[in-house]
C-alpha cells in the first residue's frame, strides 16, 4: 500500500517533466535532441521510484498485518470456500489447544459444539453469504474436549471482480468469554437468589408465582400461597450472635426443602420470613399434610454453637382460585393470616378468611369516608333542648352529631359513629365538636342568648392524658363564656374504664366549673361505690326505660329507683326519651322535672333554636300537663 502523500509527490514530478518534454522541438538541425532524451530518462526514473516506493509500503503493510495476526489476543482462523482451515494465529492455539499441524486442512466444525448453544451451520451460512458477515455467541470445544463460550465474528472474503475468479475465503475472529459469562451468571444469581440460603428471592418468587397461577388456571387445580415467619428467632439471634442466626436460617431453609414436594416453590423474602407455593393441590387436605410436615421439620430441636435450640413457625395460608386475587394481594392476604396465627398462639397455620377481610376493608373504607366527610364539611351539629317541666325553663341543649351524606341524606350517629370507636379519627372528631359548640355558644351570647350546652364524650377522649388541658385551652379562646355553661356527658361504661385516671380528669375539669352528666344510666354495670366516688353532677335516665314506663311497671319502677338513688347521693337527674307530655307528667309525679325528648322538641339546627324557644314559651304546655295513667 502506497501512502497518499508519496503518490501525490511522484505524480507532480512526472507531470512537470512531461510538460517540459512536450515544450521542446522534436529535432534540431535534423538530429535527435539530447535534452529530450534526457527528459525521457527522467520520466522513466520517476516511474521506477514510484514503483519502488509502492513496493516498500506494501511490504510494510504486510509486515504490520503479520504482526497483528501473530500478536492479537483474539483467535484468528482463515478457511477456504469449503470451510477447511488454511491458517491460524498463535492466539487460536492458546484458546483452543489445537496447533497448526493439528488444524490446517481440517474442517472448522471440529471447533464448535453441535448442541443447543453450538453451531447451527445452515442458518449461519445463509446469513454469512447474504450479508457478508455474521457475529454471535457459540459454545466451542477445546482440544481436550471441554467446552467454553465464545464470541465470534465471521466475514466472507471474496476475490476482486477484476480477477474473474470465484474463489473465496472466510476469516473468523473469536475470544473465550468464560470469565464474562461467570460474572453474568453471578449477577443473575445475586439478582434472583438469596445469598445466604441460596433460595429464590422476592424477584424470582414473583415470576414463580405468575407461572404457578397460570398452571392452576390451566390444570384446574389449586395453589396454596403460604407466608411463614419463624417464632422466637430474634432472641436466639440476639443471644447467640448473628453468625449463629445466619446458620439457623440456612438450616431452616434446608429443612423446608426436605419437607416440601418436588414441584413446590420456596423463597426467602428477608429476615426470618419465607414464602411457600404449594402447587397442584386437589383439595385442602394436601396442603394440610405438607404444612404439618413443615411445622414438624422447623420445630425439631437442633444443635447451634453447642446449644440445643428450638424454634417454631407461624404460617398464613390463602388458596387460589378461592382467593382470586393478584400476586401482591395473595401475598398480603397470606401475610395477614400469618399474623393471626401468631396471635392464636404460634406454631400453627391459619387460613385466610376472605369474608372477614372484606369486613375489615369495608371498615377501613367507612373510616376513610367519614374522615373525608369531616374534611369536606359534611358533618354538622343539631341541638335538642332540655327543659324543667315545673316552670318551662329551657335549662340547656345537647349537641348531637349529624352527617349530611350526599347520597343517603341526613344520618344520625347510630348509622356511622361506631366505626370511629378507638381510632385516631374519633379524637379528631371530638376536638372538632368542642370547637364547633364553643363557637356556636359565643354566637348565641352575642345575640343575647346565654345557653348551656352539653357534649357527648367517648371513652377514648376521656382516657387521653391531655384531655383536660386541651379542653381548657379551647375554652380560653372564648373568655366571655363561663366554663359552667359547658356540660360533658359520658357513658357509664366510659367513666369506669381506667377509673382512677377518669376520676382525676373529671376533678380537673370540675375545678374549672365544667359540669358532668352520666349518660344512659342504668344500662351499665357500675357499683354504688363507683357511682358514689364519680364526680358527676347529674344522672341521665336511659330512654329505653323512660319510653316504656307508661306501659311497663318494671320500667317505671326502674325509673323510680334511679331517681331515688340520685336524690340519695345528692345528684340531679334528667330523663331522656320523653316522647309525650304524658311521659313528662309521670316523671313529675316521680320527682324528676328535668326532661328531654321528642315530646318536647326534636334535635334542630342551631339556626332554629331561637324560634323554637319563642314558640315553647308561647305554647306554655307545661301548665296543662295531662294526668299520667300508667297501666297497673
Amino acid at each position: 500500500m502506497v501512502k497518499p502523500h508519496a503518490q501525490q509527490d511522484a505524480a507532480t514530478l512526472r507531470r512537470r517533466a512531461e510538460q517540459q518534454l512536450q515544450a521542446m522541438p522534436d529535432h534540431l538541425y535534423g538530429t535527435p535532441d539530447p535534452l529530450r532524451l534526457l527528459h525521457e530518462l527522467q520520466v522513466h526514473q520517476i516511474e521506477l521510484e514510484m514503483q519502488n516506493e509502492e513496493l516498500m509500503h506494501s511490504n510494510e503493510a504486510l509486515r504490520l498485518a503479520a504482526y497483528v495476526f501473530s500478536h492479537s489476543h483474539e483467535g484468528i482462523v482463515i478457511t477456504d470456500a469449503t470451510m477447511r482451515i488454511v491458517d491460524i494465529n498463535p492466539a487460536f492455539t492458546a484458546i483452543t489447544g489445537f496447533t497448526a499441524s493439528e488444524s490446517l486442512g481440517r474442517h472448522v466444525s471440529m471447533l464448535v459444539s453441535t448442541g443447543r448453544d453450538g453451531l447451527q451451520s445452515r442458518p449461519l451460512l445463509r446469513t454469512l453469504r447474504r450479508d457478508g458477515s455474521w457475529h454471535g455467541e457459540l459454545s466451542c470445544l477445546r482440544r481436550d474436549g471441554s467446552s467454553y463460550p465464545a464470541r465470534l465474528f465471521l466475514t466472507l472474503l471474496r476475490e476482486p471482480p477484476s480477477t474473474r475468479r470465484s474463489a473465496r475465503h472466510y476469516i473468523g475472529f473469536f475470544s473465550d468469554i468464560s470469565q464474562l459469562k461467570q460474572k453474568e451468571d453471578e449477577l443473575i444469581r445475586m439478582a434472583n437468589y438469596d445469598l445466604l440460603t441460596g433460595l429464590p428471592n422476592r424477584r424470582l418468587l414473583t415470576e414463580g408465582l405468575n407461572l404457578a397461577i397460570q398452571r392452576a388456571q390451566r390444570t384446574g387445580k389449586h395453589l396454596a400461597v403460604c407466608y411463614l415467619d419463624l417464632d422466637g428467632f430474634k432472641p436466639i439471634n440476639d443471644s447467640l450472635g448473628h453468625e449463629a442466626g445466619d446458620q439457623l436460617l440456612v438450616d431452616t431453609a434446608d429443612r423446608l426443602r426436605l419437607a416440601l414436594r418436588a414441584n413446590d416453590i420456596i423463597a426467602r423474602l428477608g429476615g426470618d420470613e419465607f414464602v411457600l407455593l404449594l402447587t397442584d393441590l386437589a383439595d385442602d387436605a394436601e396442603y394440610h399434610q405438607v404444612l404439618d410436615r413443615v411445622l414438624q421439620a422447623v420445630g425439631t430441636p437442633q444443635l447451634l454453637t453447642g446449644r440445643l435450640v428450638r424454634i417454631t413457625a407461624s404460617i398464613g395460608v390463602t388458596v387460589y382460585p378461592n382467593d382470586n386475587s393478584d400476586n401482591d394481594t395473595l401475598l398480603r392476604h397470606a401475610d395477614q393470616a400469618m399474623y393471626l396465627a401468631k396471635q392464636s398462639g404460634k406454631n400453627r397455620y391459619h387460613y385466610y378468611d376472605l369474608a372477614r377481610d372484606q369486613l375489615i376493608r369495608e371498615y377501613h373504607h367507612q373510616l376513610s369516608r367519614l374522615t373525608s366527610a369531616l374534611e369536606q364539611g359534611e358533618l354538622l351539629l343539631h341541638y335538642q333542648p332540655k327543659v324543667d317541666l315545673r316552670d318551662g325553663q329551657v335549662t340547656g341543649l345537647e349537641a348531637l352529631l349529624r352527617w349530611q351524606h350526599p347520597e343517603l341524606g341526613l344520618l344520625t350517629p347510630e348509622n356511622f359513629l361506631q366505626v370511629l370507636e378507638g381510632s385516631n379519627a374519633e379524637l379528631v372528631l371530638g376536638q372538632w365538636v368542642v370547637s364547633q359548640v364553643l363557637q356556636q355558644m359565643e354566637h348565641w351570647r352575642q345575640q343575647g342568648m346565654v345557653l348551656d350546652v352539653s357534649i357527648n364524650i367517648s371513652a377514648s377522649q376521656l382516657q387521653q392524658q391531655d384531655f383536660a388541658d386541651k379542653l381548657l385551652q379551647q375554652l380560653a379562646r372564648f373568655p366571655l363564656l363561663s366554663p359552667a355553661q359547658l356540660g360533658l356527658e359520658l357513658l357509664e361504661t366510659a367513666a369506669l374504664e381506667k377509673v382512677a385516671q377518669s376520676i382525676q380528669t373529671l376533678l380537673t375539669c370540675r375545678a374549672h366549673g365544667i359540669r358532668f352528666a352520666l349518660d344512659d344510666f342504668g344500662t351499665g354495670y357500675s357499683s354504688l361505690s363507683y357511682f358514689r366516688n364519680l364526680p358527676v353532677d347529674m344522672l341521665k335516665i336511659d330512654q329505653s326505660f323512660v319510653s316504656n314506663m307508661l306501659n311497663s311497671p318494671e320500667d317505671r319502677n326502674i325509673v323510680d329507683s334511679i331517681i331515688r338513688l340520685a336524690r340519695a347521693f345528692n345528684r340531679e337527674v334528667i330523663a331522656e326519651g320523653v316522647e309525650t307530655l304524658a311521659h313528662g307528667a309521670m316523671l313529675l309525679q316521680l320527682d324528676c322535672h328535668y326532661c328531654q325528648g321528642y315530646g318536647i322538641a326534636r334535635p334542630m339546627p342551631a339556626s332554629a333554636v331561637s324560634t323554637w324557644m319563642q314558640q315553647w314559651q308561647q305554647a306554655r304546655v307545661w301548665e296543662n300537663m295531662p294526668s299520667p295513667q300508667p297501666e297497673p
